[in-house]
């Protein structure tokens, strides 16, 4: 990704970087629904190894969408009022989100590989990574351009998890 500095602070990468993060938990729930796919089918990762993984996983959505929430779409619908319908359906999604994200959670807590387990736990992650391909994919149409208009004090594009916060309107 390229990121230019000009000496105003303006930097035109919030956007690109959200489509990064997309992309990078997009491979992490790939990843994610095959470690349970394997362990589920009788084999992988012990549940407690398959259990972390959900945790980080879940983590690192919470804390994007927190970002998002607390961060970016404050700045967003103070600077472009009229993405606020958008912003609200987008957080809406991350509440959606959010309560898959404690049934999984509560579901591989108690993780066994039988059947019935197997089909639950695969159901939430079916309809997680269809929820989020959904959200992601709006997301990233409707104000891609507009976090990219936004400048941040201060920025140091060598930070790596840099997740849409420091953001201010410019």
């Amino acid at each position: 990704m390229e990121t230019s500095n000009e000496p105003s602070g303006r930097l035109a990468a919030f956007g690109n970087q959200l489509i990064e993060v997309h992309l990078w938990l997009r491979e992490e729930l790939a990843r994610l629904r095959e470690a349970v796919d394997v362990y589920l089918d009788g084999g992988g990762d012990r549940p407690r190894d398959l259990r972390a993984h959900c945790l980080t996983f879940c983590s690192a959505v919470d804390r994007h969408h927190t970002g998002e929430d607390g961060g970016a779409f404050p700045v967003l619908a103070e600077r472009f009022p009229e993405l606020r319908p958008v912003l609200e359906e987008l957080t809406r999604d991350h509440h959606m989100v959010a309560d898959i994200l404690r049934r999984l959670e509560h579901l591989l807590r108690d993780l066994e590989p039988v059947a019935a387990e197997a089909q639950r736990v695969r159901a939430e992650l079916d309809g997680l990574a269809a929820l989020l391909e959904s959200h992601f994919v709006y997301e990233e149409k409707r104000i891609v351009s507009a976090l990219n208009s936004l400048t941040a004090p201060g920025w140091d594009a060598s930070r790596p998890g840099f997740l849409l916060t420091g953001i201010t309107s410019g």
